[in-house]
């Protein structure tokens, strides 16, 4: 049996999952002749209009309880449904790791959205933001509608909060007219256009998430910070990881954000020391990364003195 593929629908109530999912299933890309089972798992003020599910040939079962999120009600659904593809609302204040699918389903698309003027609710409260943190994680698209009359200074700020959680997920920003086009990648503490960027301990943070989103903008630029090392097991001995270890959403969620790092006498420096990297950036594939990516050529790393703390965002 051919393993069928699963799209996830994130974001807290009312933000406006459901009327996403009936656009979409309108739309003609869309369109499949086989059938669909939609697990809705929070209702809100939208419901499915029964012509929609008709044309579509879509199922709708409905979970209330996460408990009732099991391997064994999944496989009961897919049996009576028969479906090509599975569509599932997911309850925003429920874990997204506690997500249990059979073994011949898969997550093709995970997809998250906000409203946009409640966002700053969410990244205040940290209660929120942790659960912002787990919705995010596996995104690779976030819509925050909603956004009209919202500052773009504002929306650069939510645009990075985003990006520190959610690294490779594209995200859009949308109104009552659709897209709302700008530059909000995030607005830089340092010169980007500067021969050489000395990034402080405090901008670290916004340069790492920054020159992963916008690499191309750093191709081919000076740069010095002070990082710590990472060594992992067969990475080669002209190569490390100079980053530092940051709270993306909460306490729970502490990843390290390292770059790699091409230099000659690499090896002689250990996991965990504290260095002042000197080099160049290059835009170019790389293993480590698995795609193309901010690549530092060092000319120069030397010791120096931890900074303390966590990168904060």
């Amino acid at each position: 049996m051919e393993r069928l593929p699963i799209f996830v629908i994130n974001g807290f109530l009312e933000a406006g999952k459901t009327q996403f999912m009936k656009f979409t299933m309108q739309q003609e890309y869309f369109q499949t002749d086989g059938n669909t089972l939609l697990i809705v798992c929070e209702e809100g003020e939208e419901e499915y209009d029964k012509n929609l599910l008709e044309s579509t040939h879509t199922t709708v079962k409905y979970i209330d309880d996460i408990s009732d999120f099991t391997k064994e009600k999944m496989i009961e659904f897919t049996k009576e449904v028969n479906p090509e593809r599975i569509l599932i609302e997911w309850n925003g204040l429920w874990e997204q790791d506690k997500i249990q699918i059979p073994d011949i389903w898969y997550v093709n698309q995970m997809i998250t959205i906000y409203d946009t003027s409640t966002l700053d609710l969410y990244i205040k409260n940290k209660d929120l933001k942790a659960y912002m943190g787990k919705m995010l994680k596996d995104s690779e698209l976030v819509i925050c509608n909603r956004a009209d009359d919202i500052d773009e200074e504002i929306l650069s700020t939510y645009h990075l909060q985003i990006k520190a959680m959610a690294p490779n997920a594209e995200i859009i920003f949308e109104g009552e007219e659709g897209e709302i086009t700008g530059d909000f990648s995030i607005n830089l503490p340092y010169d980007l256009e500067a021969s050489k960027l000395i990034i402080k301990p405090e901008e670290y943070g916004i340069f790492y998430v920054d020159a992963m989103d916008r690499t191309e903008k750093y191709d081919g630029k000076e740069v010095e910070f002070v990082a710590q090392v990472v060594r992992p097991d067969g990475i080669g001995d002209d190569i490390l990881i100079p980053g530092r270890r940051a709270m993306t959403c909460c306490e729970a969620d502490i990843q390290f954000l390292g770059f790699v790092c091409h230099y000659k006498g690499a090896k002689n420096f250990k996991n965990k020391d504290w260095v002042k990297v000197k080099g160049k950036i290059k835009y170019e594939m790389s293993p480590q990364y698995r795609a193309k990516g901010p690549v530092i050529y060092a000319n120069d790393i030397l010791l120096t003195g931890p900074i303390d703390g966590l990168v904060q965002f």
